[in-house]
């Protein structure tokens, strides 16, 4: 039950690690896709933040780097039990959320909550919270469930509705 965007972001992870050679999927690799995703939620919510993108996605770019390598026609590319942990989480938060989906949104949250690793610590560095995403996410969504695959372009709707109405009353 994942949105169009979570998907996407789940085969970029799984895409990047076997692109970089690594033996598993791991949070960190879905971190960078998330981030780098174009007209994704995670981006907007970082931004609104304060934090910048393209400079935690370089971050977890490095990390990436850094992670053990598989040589070989044979390797195949897993799932790491902490992604595993994380995609389970994310499952949890959408139900928190009352969401029919799970999105990009619950794919951050369950980060932040069960990534571990580098990811853990990368995230704590920006010193964002998960209060402050979803008070965040609370500005780009508002009050809409995720009730089908492809909530995003609702979010964006309602975006520029509200730019509308604010360019109208000035």
């Amino acid at each position: 039950k994942l949105t169009e965007k979570a998907q996407e972001a789940v085969i970029a992870a799984q895409e990047l690690a076997q692109n970089n050679q690594n033996s598993q999927i791991e949070p960190e690799h879905l971190m960078y896709a998330l981030l780098t995703q174009g007209e994704g939620v995670v981006p907007q919510i970082f931004s609104t933040l304060g934090a910048n993108p393209e400079m935690l996605a370089q971050q977890f770019k490095g990390e990436i780097d850094r992670l053990p390598k598989v040589y070989g026609s044979t390797a195949q590319v897993g799932v790491s039990p902490r992604l595993a942990r994380v995609l389970d989480n994310a499952m949890q938060q959408a139900d928190n959320l009352h969401d029919e989906f799970v999105s990009t949104e619950h794919l951050l949250l369950a980060l932040m909550e069960v990534g571990g690793g580098e990811t853990d610590r990368i995230l704590r560095g920006t010193g964002i919270h998960r209060d402050q995403v979803l008070r965040a996410l609370t500005q780009i969504r508002g009050n809409q469930r995720v009730t089908s695959q492809n909530p995003e372009t609702t979010y964006q709707a309602l975006q520029k509705y509200g730019r509308d109405l604010t360019e109208q009353a000035s």
